[in-house]
């Protein structure tokens, strides 16, 4: 099989939702299911090598307790998806790429738009956000990270995701925004996105593939 022309865009799948909504539960899922590879934004900076010019310049910022700017976050994500390609780890030639965590903006988007081509959105809703909640705090306790479930941190966390991540959906608004009840049991969610993956064109011609 011919290897990807270089500027062509991976084809992702974006996972979106609020804090607690189980977007990493479904992304790990995906991921291990074959023609899949997930990446989440965490990922990202836990494998980044500091010794790069790229990771220098992360190390500047957040040593300073700033945040990292989108460009520079992107930049980081693009060279991580470089060497999960070179090491093979991620063959976007047959693969789809899931995505949790990233873009967190619409800025971030914008920057990722040339080297993702962005197939469907799954927007995993919860309005219920006492239940989010409650996952939230039930996470922090059994992960030992106390103050994570602080009320004011999971409101905090809330209010960001309203102010800077759920306008992405206005930015890929149309028939790529699939919208999954995240309140249901996890396996049924699951069973919504694959669903919503198998109407594709691009996986109808994946499945005739002898991969």
């Amino acid at each position: 099989m011919p290897d990807i022309p270089p500027s062509a865009r991976f084809r992702t799948f974006l996972i979106l939702g609020a804090p607690g909504s189980g977007k990493g539960t479904q992304g790990k899922v995906l991921g291990s299911i074959p023609r899949f590879h997930h990446l989440a934004c965490g990922d990202v900076f836990r494998s980044l090598d500091t010794r790069t010019l790229l990771g220098q310049k992360f190390v500047e910022y957040s040593s300073r307790g700033e945040l990292v700017p989108d460009d520079v976050t992107v930049q980081l994500w693009n060279a991580n998806v470089k060497q999960r390609v070179d090491s093979h780890m991620f063959k976007p030639e047959i693969d789809f790429l899931v995505l949790d965590g990233i873009p967190r903006n619409v800025e971030q988007a914008r920057f990722m738009e040339p080297h993702i081509e962005v197939l469907k959105v799954f927007h995993l809703s919860c309005p219920d956000r006492t239940e989010l909640a409650r996952r939230l705090r039930k996470r922090a306790l059994k992960d030992n990270r106390f103050d994570d479930a602080n009320e004011t941190v999971i409101q905090n966390r809330f209010a960001t995701y309203e102010a800077e991540t759920k306008p992405i959906l206005d930015y890929y608004a149309g028939d790529r925004i699939v919208d999954i009840d995240a309140s249901q049991p996890p396996a049924k969610v699951l069973y919504d996105i694959l669903a919503g993956v198998m109407t594709l064109d691009a996986w109808k011609e994946q499945e005739k593939m002898k991969i």
